[in-house]
């Protein structure tokens, strides 16, 4: 694979955040008495957990920071605009304590007090003053030290300094930042008459904030009671939660809100799962013993005894007890035990057990549920693969793999050195690539690899003939070089004899041969360093065939270059090209993979399409054809494909993985011996893939559970199982 996928872990906060939608109801009963003021006993472990509108957090315990889901902003910090269903981590920030997920940007509170922000900064929600320009990686609001909490809403952002104040930035068109007013601000202002506050919470346009007498305080909208001081009046200035002391914890849901008080009983206000409870507190029937909430069109309620409970809209499954219809009261999160956090995202839920594991359910379109797949659930499931391989690539006859850990592995011939470990001998099972760490993604083709660090500098090694290395020289190199003047690359893909990096400002870069103008530079000249590809802009991916290259850019528009002998290039030509053209009829792609002399894209729908020469119909259509042109493929709901070459692979919602193309070394996996027939499906691997990529003759691939699998080929032990022995079926690697 050209554009590796990558890895999650723990996470979530349950703040809350996001829309939802509720017709007004009458007016409920007045609130129950309350017990007397109590001050915080503990601290909620949530911080270190986040959920966003369609997308994830989680801190490490080594204090990096991981996400996973929607990416359209940027809000995962990966330096790229691309979604991710397996998590990858936040790029440059390290001794991270508490996130919080809003909308479409993200909040992270490092250990020494520094906030900060990436995503969307529309309404100048990220607070460091600029325009509203989307930002894929982190960087310090500016002006907020000595900070302990933090809390994201719709497009607003709060945070609260060990001194007990609050601040505030973002919109303000509802008065979500309590200053008094409906003004805009794009750094940080205090929020005044508050102090002695512990934590706070927001979603939607309203903001609470607890304080250490165990007081509750909220302002912003109120058009469903959401801030529970009996009317639906808007507050610019903080007012005090009717009847609560002794609060402990606290949830702001999408339209209605959740506290809990020192005795475990729980009290909710405001609209939840479209009814209104009340406009002042009352108590939550049957629900003792809680000791956290969340909240967002759902509420999860967290058991001193380590079981979860919800309730409220369930369309996506997200109260988790089998069903996707509405919970009225709180039921029993199915098969969840020993849970010590929890966080609502729009609609999808996610929980931490005490042995370190997270659990997923609800809303997956986006990959929120970071189990490598698209397919919802409505029950919980465990998160997978969160000790084994994140990212694969498959050369010529060599194979490569990431670990959670960082480290590479590699397997196979190792003629030119392209398994990195010092020799130039083939090994049947994985060997460490030495010296890098901190790896993200790889990718490999003929007898060349590269490694992208979470840096954002590139390593190479391998065949280097054409100056495919980027160094500067044609001298094969048996173990990881940087490669020169490159910073800031959040994707790398690897032709046959030359490399293309994405930066993510959007503009790609490429080096190595160019004997079909494949470097589009306007020139047919090779480079062994790095040159920028000609009127390329917004890229969010990138693709490398054998001697061509695609590119898709923000607007769903695709991009290609170089040869063109099959039709792959896709502008109604068999023309090479030595800068890039725009393929025509596609126009909502959000990925694409060059073969051979073929291509293939995914399209925001689910539709694929595929192009250039399909002799063995590794286009993925109904069969061979030899004329160039563009076809669909012929696959519904598809949310990944892979081409290599003459095999292509190609998975859909459901997790069902299909292949297609040349069969002469078992590629179809599947034990039969014809190939050009279309596509047919793995029916062993039908739990779906993290990752996956295709060589010339084998092809490599990582599973829900963290386990590398390949078949094929295996005169070189590329398949990594100990033998040297064809597989017609997907067989597990040894390492893994």
């Amino acid at each position: 694979m050209n554009q590796s996928t990558s890895r999650w872990l723990p996470m979530i906060l349950g703040l809350g955040l996001f829309m939802g939608c509720g017709q007004t109801q009458p007016e409920a009963a007045a609130p129950q008495d309350v017990t007397a003021s109590a001050a915080i006993k503990r601290a909620s472990p949530r911080t270190r957990l986040a959920a966003g509108e369609y997308h994830s957090l989680a801190i490490r315990p080594d204090g990096t920071l991981w996400t996973v889901g929607r990416n359209v902003y940027g809000q995962l910090g990966d330096a790229s605009y691309q979604d991710r269903s397996s998590p990858v981590q936040v790029v440059g920030l390290t001794d991270v304590v508490s996130v919080a997920g809003g909308a479409n940007h993200s909040l992270a509170l490092r250990s020494d007090g520094t906030v900060w922000s990436w995503g969307s900064n529309g309404n100048g929600k990220l607070g460091d003053g600029s325009p509203d320009v989307s930002r894929p990686i982190p960087a310090q609001v500016p002006g907020l030290t000595g900070v302990s909490s933090v809390a994201a809403g719709k497009n607003h952002s709060l945070a609260v300094k060990s001194n007990g104040t609050v601040w505030a930035w973002g919109t303000n068109f509802d008065c979500e930042l309590g200053d008094g007013t409906m003004t805009e601000r794009r750094i940080p202002t205090q929020v005044p008459g508050l102090s002695g506050v512990v934590a706070v919470a927001a979603n939607t346009w309203y903001s609470m904030a607890l304080r250490s007498d165990g007081t509750l305080w909220a302002w912003g909208i109120n058009t469903q009671g959401q801030l529970g001081d009996g009317t639906r009046i808007q507050r610019c200035t903080p007012v005090q939660v009717q009847g609560l002391s002794g609060v402990t914890a606290a949830a702001a849901g999408s339209r209605g809100a959740l506290a809990v008080k020192s005795n475990g009983t729980v009290w909710a206000w405001g609209s939840i799962g479209g009814t209104l409870v009340s406009l002042a507190p009352s108590q939550v029937p049957g629900l003792t013993g809680i000791n956290d909430v969340s909240a967002n069109a759902q509420m999860l309620a967290q058991r001193a005894d380590g079981t979860l409970w919800a309730w409220g809209f369930n369309s996506s499954g997200q109260v988790g007890n089998g069903v996707k219809l509405s919970a009225p009261t709180p039921v029993q999160v199915q098969g969840l035990t020993g849970v010590v956090a929890t966080a609502a995202g729009l609609n999808h839920s996610l929980a931490m057990r005490s042995d370190g594991s997270v659990w997923a359910w609800g809303d997956n379109r986006y990959g929120q549920l970071g189990n490598g797949a698209t397919t919802r659930h409505i029950v919980p499931r465990p998160v997978p693969g969160l000790t084994g391989a994140v990212a694969v690539a498959a050369g010529y006859r060599s194979s490569l793999a990431v670990r959670d850990d960082g480290t590479v592995w590699a397997w196979g011939d190792n003629t030119y050195g392209q398994l990195g470990d010092g020799t130039t001998t083939r090994h049947a099972l994985p060997v460490a690539v030495p010296e890098l760490t901190g790896i993200t993604a790889v990718s490999a083709r003929a007898y060349s690899s590269l490694a992208l660090r979470s840096d954002g500098t590139v390593w190479a090694w391998g065949y280097n003939a054409h100056g495919q290395l980027g160094d500067g020289t044609t001298t094969s190199r048996h173990t990881p070089n940087p490669v020169p003047g490159l910073t800031s690359v959040s994707a790398i893909a690897l032709g046959d004899e030359f490399a293309l990096a994405l930066k993510y400002d959007g503009t790609v870069w490429a080096w190595g041969d160019n004997a079909y103008g494949q470097l589009g530079d306007g020139t047919l000249q090779s480079r062994a360093v790095p040159a920028q590809v000609q009127g390329l802009t917004g890229i969010i991916a990138v693709s490398a065939g054998i001697s061509h290259a695609l590119a898709v850019r923000f607007d769903g528009s695709v991009w290609a270059w170089g040869s063109n002998w099959g039709g792959e290039l896709g502008d109604g030509t068999t023309l090479d090209r030595l800068t890039p053209v725009q393929v025509l009829g596609v126009s909502n792609a959000v990925s694409a993979s060059a073969g051979a002399s073929h291509s293939l894209a995914v399209c925001s729908d689910g539709t694929g399409w595929g192009w250039g020469l399909s002799n063995s119909g590794q286009a993925l259509g109904s069969g061979p054809t030899y004329q160039p042109g563009m076809a669909p493929i012929a696959i519904s709901d598809l949310s990944t494909v892979v081409a290599s070459y003459t095999i292509s692979l190609a998975m859909d919602f459901s997790g069902g993985v299909w292949v297609g193309g040349d069969n002469a070394w078992g590629q179809l996996g599947n034990d039969l011996d014809d190939s050009g027939d279309g596509p047919v499906r793995i029916e062993a691997l039908d739990d779906g893939l993290i990752a996956a990529d295709t060589g010339s003759e084998h092809l490599v691939v990582i599973r829900p559970d963290g386990t590398v699998w390949a078949w094929g080929r295996n005169s070189d032990g590329e398949l990594g199982n100990g033998t040297f022995l064809d597989m017609l079926t997907p067989v597990r690697s040894q390492l893994f």
